[in-house]
């Protein structure tokens, strides 16, 4: 596997996406048949998979999709909402009262801290989906006999 990266500090949240955005490509290079990734459980550290755990294929297709969403950014928030939801009266009443509700509670919280969380958590769940990348790549070359 290449990976390109960037020189960018090892903690950079740059780095934490060129780096999941690479371990994906190389997922979609190596995975020719993802259909042989359904009904197969991750593994989970020696133990067995977890009853109702997503197979391997739900995770490929998962992580995919957000590799994207990383690349090229999310759909703005009133076109997303429209498709999620079908649009509706309700639904605005409903988003003017969040977001009185929202300007409240950012005007009471410290930005700095609340900046520090977000970025934390963003950069724990790339990390975690770059291990689930990796952990399907390296079950679909066992599937199929490839040489690592």
């Amino acid at each position: 596997m290449q990976v390109f990266t960037t020189r960018y500090p090892k903690n950079c949240l740059l780095t934490v996406m060129d780096r999941y955005s690479a371990v994906v490509q190389n997922m979609e290079q190596v995975v020719m048949f993802p259909s042989l990734l359904r009904d197969m459980q991750p593994s989970a550290h020696g133990c067995e998979a977890q009853a109702g755990a997503p197979s391997l294929y739900n995770y490929f297709t998962m992580l995919k999709a957000i590799r994207v969403d990383v690349e090229h950014g999310l759909l703005p928030q009133k076109e997303g909402q429209v498709k999620m939801a079908g649009g509706g009266a309700n639904e605005a009443e409903n988003e003017a009262a969040e977001t009185e509700e929202g300007e409240e509670v950012l005007g009471q919280l410290d930005l700095q801290a609340q900046f520090h969380l977000h970025f934390s958590s963003l950069h724990h769940i790339l990390t975690h989906l770059t291990v689930k990348a990796e952990e399907v790549t390296r079950t679909y070359q066992e599937i199929t006999g490839q040489a690592f």
